[in-house]
């Protein structure tokens, strides 16, 4: 999880852009913290999406396939 304050400076910036032009140091500022923030979400949602499992109406599972297989690589079931 990304800290408040890396959030916070990623939304000044963001503000500041919008006011004036960022310096060249703010502009790579903006940029390392966007990649941070993107890497930290893809993990998050790729860990989110692995965990779940999927039951229809009936209480079958019906998760897909590609999940279950990188479940059981990972022995979570």
């Amino acid at each position: 999880m990304l800290s408040s304050d890396k959030i916070a400076r990623i939304n000044e910036l963001a503000q500041k852009a919008k006011r004036t032009a960022l310096t060249d140091e703010e502009l790579q500022e903006q940029t390392a913290l966007r990649q941070e923030y993107l890497r930290v979400f893809r993990t998050s949602m790729r860990d989110t999406v692995e965990h779940v499992r999927v039951f229809d109406p009936n209480g079958d599972e019906v998760t897909p396939k590609k999940v279950r297989d990188i479940q059981k690589r990972r022995k979570m079931n």
